[in-house]
């Protein structure tokens, strides 16, 4: 089993993240964020600040840096710092200061005195559910609701009226911050008319793309790096307000600019997870047979409308065979920080109402969980003809319950001293896709190889995968594969997120390897070649014919060469009009609830995933285990809480609560491994995501059989476990 490449690096301290850049001269900005939610600055005194030791530079709306719009062909728009004077939520950039040390810049920041003309403010999602907007389209180009009838019935009340067994609930998940180890940092170097930019993120390429286009300066003037990201889950996708005011001000200032967020200013200078709230409603037949779903949703988003967690079409849209489905999402702008993708965004939270209401059915109906579940197993999404092209979620049920030990779960649990204990299991999933990427191949004369590719690898493991499929695709041992990644300057692999990172760059590599390998071939059959006009074959790294061979290193020395070069590049094609695609799994969680103090503790979880070929084991528990983790912390852990006036109560590692090594038992990992080569030439599907989604509504589950409280709003608290 093959080590993590980048491994030793990181537990030695040897890894080199954003902000561990420094050069000669350099100078440090600190970003000053607003202390209302909603109005307008009047004015901006400086005057403190310009004469503080150390200062050189101070920047706000009233004295901007020069930036423009920032866009990238993924993300459209991205917000830009410092280019207004209005405020739309409490904690937003409104000024930088720049000084030649840290504490110097954090010092003088404390002097800018800010007037503003105060405007209500809309702070609360559920009091602003009476303002809420149907969510603009998706991505997919489907509407904000969505309606399938069986033949003969005219809405989905009637479904609901036809239905022997029906079930009503509504559901509620908090705000949520992405508290990634490595806050959002950059360092910008300027050299003549071209910028270097330090700068943890999901994908180097499209930052400097934003960043180009933000500095009114051409894409091949801009180099972003970013070979270690401590942590993104999404939230490092878009450029960082550091990165914005730090290229800028490098180059107003003539010398190189660090900035880094504060760990509390990232919870506002930076985007979260939405809160949500969802109403879900379950119609069937005694057996347990689904005549009809509806899950209606609402989220809280910023006053742009930047972003939309697609709860009921994450989840209710594809996730079980319904004859009736009815869907809907809609929308809260709120004067909050803005809301953007965080680790399975729609499919987390989504799967927290859904599953829980599914438990809910199951309750109604005195029928097992797990048999309700399988008994409404989809083939296909409701209402299209595209069938799931593998799918084996039944298979990951069954095991997951044998291995479990479901077969003695009791209604109502059973009792350890003095703990209640209680069993429960969700269905997980996550749609399998893959992003345009293009990967670059470097036969070496030293028999060596590089694979390299601008994505990057925020704590995943794609610096190995690389490697391994470097190495199977040429056919060579792993340890001669030099894998490159988190540069603009390297072939654009695309973003890392949406679980693709695998499917996306293993493909391109797949076929930047066989052209390598053709090239190589036609090499040694050249006029003056070694094996000049004969027929050759490569394996092993080697060359073959007549009876003859030598090494791909000893060709190319051979030839005078150092070196030959490819790229490979691969986009979803054809496929997606063939079948549907996604990667299914089966959480399965112990709950113990003290009798006395009603404190909620997870003694047990398992995972049992469906997501192709598993390239990595190692790698692949670990993402699926830190998944698992998130549901655990969602369930029992976190939440934001936003006072009326807009500031974060809990903004900080303080206040916000994330589980620690005590919080969380020993997590067992199964796969049910089949390779999908419908979907990619890898035949591996996503699973960054998936180990996430499902856990926080087995753990809420099993909360349920074990005190008989059910709780339909997450974090879970030791209040709601209180008896009556």
């Amino acid at each position: 089993m093959i080590t993590r490449l980048d491994a030793p690096l990181k537990v030695t301290g040897g890894a080199k993240y954003g902000a561990d850049h420094t050069f000669p001269g350099m100078v440090y900005g600190y970003v000053v964020l607003s202390t209302i939610a909603h109005g307008e600055i009047a004015a901006m005194d400086f005057s403190a600040a310009r004469e503080a030791p150390g200062v050189v530079g101070v920047y706000s709306p009233f004295d901007p840096l020069k930036l423009a719009t920032a866009t990238s062909p993924l993300f459209g728009e991205t917000w830009v710092p410092l280019q207004t004077e209005e405020v739309t939520y409490y904690g937003q950039p409104i000024g930088f200061v720049v000084a030649e040390t840290f504490e110097q810049a954090r010092d003088a920041a404390g002097l800018v005195r800010v007037t503003y003309r105060e405007l209500p403010a809309k702070t609360s999602l559920s009091e602003g559910l009476a303002d809420a907007e149907d969510a603009p389209p998706g991505r997919d180009g489907e509407g904000s609701t969505l309606a399938i009838l069986e033949d003969g019935v005219e809405s989905i009340e009637d479904a609901f009226a036809a239905s022997p067994v029906v079930v009503e609930a509504t559901y509620s998940t908090a705000t949520q911050n992405h508290a990634a180890m490595e806050p959002h940092s950059a360092v910008a170097v300027w050299d003549g008319g071209e910028v270097t930019v330090y700068s943890g993120n999901q994908a180097s390429n499209l930052q400097a793309m934003e960043l180009a286009s933000a500095l009114d300066t051409p894409l091949e003037a801009v180099h972003c790096v970013n070979p270690f990201v401590g942590g993104a889950f999404g939230g490092k996708g878009r450029t960082s307000a550091p990165a914005f005011l730090a290229a800028a001000a490098a180059r107003d200032l003539g010398r190189p600019v660090k900035a880094a967020l504060t760990r509390e200013q990232v919870f506002t200078a930076t985007a979260g997870r939405a809160a949500t709230v969802q109403t879900i409603k379950l119609g069937a037949e005694r057996d347990g047979s689904l005549v009809a779903l509806s899950h209606d949703s609402w989220c809280s988003t910023d006053t742009a409308r930047s972003f939309v967690e697609p709860t009921s079409h994450g989840t209710s849209r594809e996730w079980y065979a319904t004859r009736n489905l009815a869907i809907s999402q809609k929308i809260v702008p709120l004067n909050v920080p803005p809301t953007t993708f965080m680790r399975a965004p729609g499919e987390a939270p989504g799967s927290f109402a859904l599953e829980s209401a599914i438990d809910e059915l199951a309750e109604a109906l005195g029928m097992d969980p797990i048999e309700l579940r399988i008994k409404n197993n989809s083939i296909a999404p409701p209402g299209k003809d595209l069938q799931w092209a593998s799918k084996h979620l039944d298979e990951c049920l069954r095991v997951g319950a044998s291995r479990f030990g479901w077969q003695h779960r009791r209604p109502g649990g059973h009792t350890d001293g003095d703990w209640l204990v209680g069993m429960g299991a969700a269905t997980a999933m996550f749609p399998a896709l893959r992003f345009p990427a293009t990967v670059g191949i470097t036969l070496r004369a030293d028999d060596t190889a590089d694979v390299a590719t601008s994505g990057a690898d925020p704590g995943t493991g794609l610096l190995t995968v690389l490697s391994l499929i470097g190495a199977e695709s040429l056919d060579i041992p792993a340890d001669r594969i030099s894998p490159r990644l988190g540069d603009s300057s390297l072939p654009p692999g695309g973003l890392s997120g949406g679980s693709t990172a695998t499917a996306s760059a293993g493909t391109a590599i797949m076929i930047a390897a066989t052209k390598a390998i053709d090239e190589l071939v036609a090499l040694a059959s050249d006029p003056g070649a070694p094996f000049e006009g004969a027929e050759v074959t490569y394996a092993d790294g080697r060359v073959f014919a007549d009876g003859k061979t030598m090494t791909f290193g000893e060709l190319l020395r051979t030839l005078g060469r150092e070196k030959l070069e490819v790229t490979g590049s691969s986009a979803p094609g054809e496929e997606l009009t063939k079948h549907s695609f996604s990667s299914w799994g089966a959480q399965f969680c112990e709950v113990r609830v003290h009798k006395w103090t009603r404190e909620a503790r997870v003694s047990r979880m398992l995972g049992v995933f469906d997501a192709g070929r598993i390239i990595n084991d190692k790698a692949a528990r670990s993402q699926l285990m830190g998944g698992m983790i998130w549901g655990i912390s969602a369930a029992l852990h976190e939440g934001l809480e936003i006072e009326k006036n807009g500031r974060l109560a809990n903004g900080d590692f303080a206040s916000y609560l994330l589980p620690v090594n005590a919080d969380i038992p020993e997590v067992d990992v199964q796969f049910v491994e089949y390779p999908d080569t419908l979907h990619n030439a890898v035949g591996a599907r996503g699973l960054g995501e998936i180990g996430t989604v499902g856990m926080a509504a087995a753990v809420a589950n099993a909360v349920h059989n074990a005190t008989g409280i059910r709780v339909r709003h997450i974090p879970i608290t030791i209040e709601d476990l209180l008896e009556d």
